[in-house]
């Protein structure tokens, strides 16, 4: 019994030892140059979290969308996904960190993730010093963006590590995927049918109130001011989900530049304006108080609206179905 008692001992000191070596060879990697580091909410390893798939099963390998082969655990029950909250909530899934900038998160989500701590990723994703100490068992980048200048090649030593090229171009089939990687796929099923069911309602509320309309979707930024179009982000969600038509400013394109000289063509009948965390204030009160604004077809029909840029900006299903409810509220009378 001593000998046995003794070789599980040794057993024992070989497995933290290996731990501890992983650790300072993470360590080594340095941090990546463009990396945030956690804001106030410091990430602790013991963050609480809502297991994802909880039945059994076998681990399974995938091919991301940058054409890694990742090993996904069977049941993952800490999952790091930052600026995939949205859907992860939907899925009933809480992650064991979110997402912010400059301390600001995704506060329309914030009854439901109150107790996750923020990371911020104003200056990039954080280290990985950073991210072991969350003790992911999964890692999933909603933008190929977050895996560059090495970012992936360093995660994917902490965890499994799957890429999307860009969860945000089309929320539902990453919801889809989403709910593969985690074991959630009757939950996404549901998800989407309950979507799926609301769009079509708001879509024929809308064709009978306001058949063959145009709207636009202008977002007023610190840098700038921007019209969406049709495949980006909110613009997605009134255009190609619920079939208002849009400028010909921003036919065929993701986004297109705002000025008062482009004002005159903006042949829309809604607009619907975001203020991006208060940062456009000043963009708002120049072109809004422009004489050329005054004439937009919208605006002298009293139909330019101000909307929450909290989830107007959001990416996921709960953000699309608080932006399908603004439209029906301000449309259908």
């Amino acid at each position: 019994m001593r000998n046995q008692s003794g070789i599980m001992n040794k057993m024992f000191t070989v497995k933290v030892l290996a731990v501890v070596c992983a650790a300072l060879m993470l360590s080594a990697c340095g941090a990546n140059p463009n990396a945030g580091t956690a804001d106030g909410e410091k990430a602790k390893a013991g963050a609480s979290a809502t297991p994802a798939g909880t039945t059994g099963g076998h681990e399974k390998t995938l091919t991301d969308e940058q054409g890694h082969t990742v090993k996904i655990p069977a049941s993952p029950k800490r999952v790091f996904a930052p600026y995939l909250e949205d859907s992860l909530t939907k899925l009933g899934v809480t992650p064991i960190a979110q997402w912010s900038a400059a301390g600001q998160g995704n506060s329309y989500l914030k009854d439901k993730l109150s107790q996750v701590p923020k990371l911020d990723f104003s200056g990039g994703p954080p280290s990985p010093e950073v991210v072991i100490e969350l003790q992911p068992d999964l890692i999933i980048l909603q933008t190929e963006s977050y895996a560059s200048n090495g970012v992936y090649e360093k995660y994917s030593k902490i965890a499994p590590t799957y890429v999307f090229k860009n969860a945000s171009s089309d929320t539902a089939s990453s919801l889809v995927k989403l709910g593969e990687l985690l074991g959630k796929t009757d939950e996404a099923k549901q998800a989407l049918q309950a979507y799926d069911k609301k769009v079509q309602e708001a879509k024929a509320k809308l064709q009978q109130a306001a058949p063959g309309k145009k709207a636009a979707v202008i977002r007023f930024a610190s840098r700038g001011v921007s019209l969406m179009g049709g495949k980006y982000l909110a613009g997605a969600v009134v255009h190609d989900k619920l079939g208002l038509g849009m400028s010909k400013l921003v036919d065929g394109k993701n986004s297109a530049a705002i000025s008062l000289e482009v004002l005159p063509d903006l042949d829309v009948d809604y607009i619907f304006m975001m203020n991006q965390y208060g940062q456009g204030t000043e963009r708002m009160k120049e072109i809004t108080d422009s004489p050329f604004w005054k004439k937009i077809p919208a605006v002298q029909a009293g139909h330019a609206y101000e909307v929450n840029s909290e989830y107007w900006l959001g990416s996921g299903m709960i953000a699309d179905e608080m932006m399908i409810d603004d439209v029906v509220k301000l449309i259908v009378k």
